[in-house]
């Protein structure tokens, strides 16, 4: 079974060796699931939780205006597998063609997929197995409201 999730944001924890390292936070299944991301991903995704408009498309943006000019549409997103603590990701999208749909799914890191559903408003989709695996009880979070 897969679930809609809702970004939460932007978090932080501690690596091994004691180095920030953030996480993009999901919550679906009345439980939150971290997925470790770069410091780059994590300001794509925040730029586009912000809804932030720059002079110059940025990557994500980019790929959005040109799969629409193109004729397409991202439909959702799923996280759909974890292997060795590594997450996986798809992206459902459609593009039609003399009023005939063409489904298509591309194999993406969850974080591109993430920065893509918030910019486009399409669900985000995680399975029963991922949460199962990695989902977090609420609790298990040290959540500041300040920041």
């Amino acid at each position: 079974m897969k679930h809609r999730a809702v970004v939460r944001g932007i978090g932080v924890g501690v690596g091994e060796d004691g180095s920030n390292v953030p996480a993009v936070i999901l919550e679906a299944r009345d439980e939150l699931l971290p997925i470790v991301i770069t410091s780059d991903q994590a300001q794509a995704i925040q730029l586009g939780l912000s809804g932030e408009k720059f002079e110059r498309p940025l990557t994500h943006d980019l790929l959005v205006e040109m799969v629409t000019e193109f004729g397409g549409a991202i439909d959702s997103i799923r996280i759909d597998d974890i292997s060795n603590g590594t997450f996986y990701a798809k992206v459902d999208a459609e593009r039609y063609t003399d009023g005939e749909a063409q489904t298509f799914v591309f194999d993406a890191r969850p974080s591109d997929a993430i920065s893509l559903a918030i910019r486009v408003d399409c669900p985000i989709l995680v399975s029963d197995g991922v949460l199962d695996v990695a989902g977090q009880s609420p609790e298990a979070f040290d959540v500041d409201a300040d920041e």
